[in-house]
């Protein structure tokens, strides 16, 4: 065996000792999205859960087909959630808030979309276009903060050409894109 195979073999081990599913461990998914392709690193030693959730939607094909449905220039653009014509898809159950992990709000980073309900996020995560450290934890109004679960790898470029374009209102929806920003598909990159 050589070292390579004992450090991988311990390596899974640790993993699953520390009850990771192996499914959530080191992932990275790639968003084919109408602008650009975007590249996900998710950090299931940080953020178990969030991860795993995020993976399993991945694996549905949930946000297959939807929009990037609000993004706000010098903030963040947020989706996974919507359809082009602001139809919500059904998501499963809630997961507890993984907000102090240790990983901050800062450009690039991934996070969950949640209602003022801290344990609320389901499908929906936004993509900060600059560093937000009000939305960490520690720095937030109301104590908790939003789930930093992964970062962008490739593809900022990307996500500047989506904070970059013209938005409205949509019914009861503000800063929606004119043009919609849609996710054609969400998949596991193997390395």
């Amino acid at each position: 065996m050589t070292l390579r195979h004992r450090l991988l073999t311990w390596l899974g081990a640790a993993i699953l000792a520390a009850g990771i599913p192996l499914s959530a461990a080191a992932q990275t998914v790639k968003l084919a999205t109408s602008l650009g392709d975007i590249v996900l690193e998710l950090d299931a030693a940080k953020a178990p859960k969030t991860v795993e959730n995020f993976v399993q939607y991945v694996q549905a094909g949930h946000y297959d087909g939807t929009v990037f449905h609000r993004v706000i220039e010098n903030f963040m653009i947020q989706g996974g959630g919507m359809t082009p014509d602001m139809s919500e898809r059904p998501t499963r159950a809630p997961i507890t808030l993984e907000s102090r992990n240790g990983l901050s709000n800062v450009r690039g980073s991934v996070a969950m979309a949640r209602t003022s309900d801290p344990n609320s996020a389901t499908a929906q995560f936004f993509i900060n276009v600059k560093d937000n450290a009000f939305l960490d934890a520690a720095n937030s109004r109301d104590g908790n903060g939003y789930a930093v679960f992964g970062k962008v790898t490739a593809g900022m470029d990307v996500v500047d050409k989506i904070r970059n374009v013209k938005t409205g209102n949509k019914g009861p929806h503000q800063n929606v894109p004119l043009e919609p920003v849609t996710i054609k598909k969400a998949t596991l990159v193997e390395k």
